[in-house]
């Protein structure tokens, strides 16, 4: 939901702005970007960005005001989100929780800011997994692409798990398929090229990102 061109005309309308971008961008938006940031690390990544400095932060506003409450940094937002995790409505999570009363409430931050509040515990895939495995709790309602119930089920022995929606399957994640991958191995096509001048300077961005400590 971004492009360099849009990226572009808001750098001049902000000069000196810092622009903290989501990793899931392209590379010709990295390459006009300042600094990457996950899910999992975009708290500590807009911390790292200078107090005197504006912020605009792309392309995910679900996100940006996740992270905004816990940096207390004003930002500027993207009008852009995730389409899988912004489907998730207060109303599924509070069914799901009349279904399933003794549940905890996982979500991801890329839901929306009320679907968020529901939440026991907010947190990228990774951190909900840790959550999961780490609590005493037997019972989860997720809110997150469903894909994740795989890794909670092997990492989670003996607990249960529950979608929030069942809406919530990715159709970009689910283009990607065992036999796609295995084709990919054994051809190596599709290949794409990434011309140098974007190249560089999107990993700049990234580099940027693991820098920070």
């Amino acid at each position: 939901m971004v492009t360099a061109e849009a990226l572009r005309a808001k750098k001049e309308e902000m000069p000196g702005a810092v622009v903290v971008a989501y990793v899931n961008t392209s590379a010709e938006v990295k390459a006009e970007s300042d600094i990457c940031c996950t899910s999992a690390n975009a708290v500590k990544i807009v911390h790292s960005v200078p107090e005197d400095k504006e912020i605009i932060f792309i392309p995910d506003k679900n996100l940006g005001m996740f992270v905004a409450t816990k940096t207390n940094r004003p930002m500027t937002l993207w009008e852009g989100w995730c389409n899988t995790h912004d489907w998730v409505t207060t109303e599924e999570v509070t069914k799901a929780k009349e279904e399933h009363p003794d549940a905890l409430v996982l979500i991801h931050p890329e839901c929306r800011p009320e679907v968020t509040a529901m939440a026991d515990y907010v947190s990228s895939t990774t951190g909900l997994i840790k959550f999961a495995k780490d609590s005493e709790a037997k019972q989860f309602i997720v809110g997150t692409e469903s894909g994740i119930l795989h890794q909670m089920y092997k990492q989670c022995p003996g607990k249960e798990f529950f979608l929030a929606t069942k809406r919530l399957v990715c159709p970009n994640m689910k283009a990607t398929t065992l036999d796609k991958v295995k084709k990919a191995l054994e051809t190596m096509q599709p290949q794409i090229t990434v011309p140098s001048q974007i190249r560089e300077k999107a990993l700049i961005c990234l580099e940027r990102m693991l820098e920070v400590k």
